[in-house]
């Protein structure tokens, strides 16, 4: 059990302390950003029965659904409600860079919850697969989520403001459902995978660079 609890932990503390050091301004406070990593945790089971009861329920069978609904909806929205209702408006979120750093906290946090209890149900011998693609992806989800939250948080035009605002919610919403959906396809999903996540990483560091320079 330790084994899988270790493996499970490992690659969300070790991106979020990647993403952490990528600050290049003045870094956060690590225990409000380990407050938001654990947040982060308790959301995946809350979100676990929602998305139970509903294919319970309504006998859910589209991969269109599982996948942009399901997943990416209801997971990216509660985090989203997270940063909006806890980070955004506090004093530590001063700096462009600040909401990259609570976005993957978060995002970590729920992806470590539910990467642990993967692992648990199906052993420790996928951690290194689970660490490559879910882990990493929900981080990347975060960066964007919290580059485009930084960056409506300290734009001083309104309606630039409320674009931002609605691009970090619907721009994770949107890569989240298009992995599910490569996933949940299963047929060469790998040939589909690669080009998609070499894409995001390449998007979550540029996204990381023009917060560091403040470009708005």
């Amino acid at each position: 059990m330790l084994a899988v609890v270790s493996a499970g932990i490992a690659p969300g503390l070790a991106l979020l302390s990647y993403f952490y050091l990528k600050d290049t301004l003045k870094k956060e406070p690590i225990t409000y950003v380990f407050k938001m990593f654990m947040f982060g945790a308790l959301l995946v089971f809350p979100l676990m029965f929602i998305q139970y009861v509903i294919e319970l329920e309504l006998g859910v069978t589209s991969h269109f659904v599982k996948a942009f609904l399901m997943s990416g909806l209801l997971e990216e929205f509660f985090k989203w409600f997270i940063l909006i209702y806890l980070v955004y408006q506090n004093l530590h979120f001063d700096e462009h860079y600040d909401g990259i750093v609570y976005g993957v906290a978060v995002s970590l946090g729920f992806a470590t919850a539910e990467n642990i209890l993967f692992l648990i149900a199906n052993g420790v011998e996928l951690a290194l697969g689970r660490a490559i693609l879910p882990v990493s992806s929900h981080a990347l989800f975060g960066v964007i989520m919290g580059y485009y939250l930084g960056k409506g948080k300290f734009n001083t035009n309104t309606k630039q403001k409320r674009i931002c605002l609605t691009l970090s919610l619907l721009t994770p919403i949107f890569l989240h459902g298009l992995y599910d959906m490569i996933i949940l396809s299963q047929k060469y999903w790998g040939l589909y995978m690669v080009p998609f996540m070499v894409f995001l990483w390449w998007l979550g560091l540029r996204k990381v660079k023009l917060a560091n320079t403040a470009e708005i």
